[in-house]
């Protein structure tokens, strides 16, 4: 079996293995039913879906032919050093600085990974990116997420 196009394999790969442990971890946990999920229904649900997004890019991967094989080529350290440096820093943000401050540190921070940074999208994106997180986990889900820096009280 030839594999036409190299990177599409290797997201595929890393698509059903990082979905099927996503599944597995899940079954750690209660089901629940259909009109009350338990903790693993959502997990268990969303590994499952990219297991199988997996599957078919995988099965594209073997059959459809891509140009010089689509090589893999070398992995950008400089991006995925400063994403996961704003996804820490984000995390330990949160708690005492709150959502309002410490999304748009981590929004910010990521975009500065990409080539084409603009002060004026990012600064949109955080605003955009801020209401719509508060909308659907604080006020949509009733999480208990700070919103406000600690000492705003």
């Amino acid at each position: 079996m030839k594999i036409k196009s190299q990177r599409d394999f290797g997201s595929a790969i890393m698509f059903i293995i990082v979905g099927v442990s996503f599944a597995i971890g899940a079954l750690n946990y209660t089901f629940g039913s259909s009109a009350r999920p338990g903790p693993a229904f959502f997990p268990f649900g969303l590994g499952i879906i990219l297991a199988s997004l997996g599957v078919v890019v995988l099965f594209t991967s073997l059959t459809i032919e891509s140009e010089d094989g689509d090589p893999i080529g070398a992995i950008a350290f400089k991006p995925l050093l400063i994403v996961l440096g704003a996804v820490i820093a984000f995390g330990l943000a949160l708690p005492p600085l709150g959502m309002v401050v410490s999304l748009p540190i981590l929004i910010i921070l990521s975009a500065l990974a990409g080539e084409e940074f603009h002060w004026l999208s990012a600064i949109i994106m955080s605003i955009a990116l801020t209401v719509l997180s508060w909308a659907v986990f604080i006020k949509g889900l009733g999480l208990t997420i700070p919103l406000w820096p600690a000492f705003m009280g």
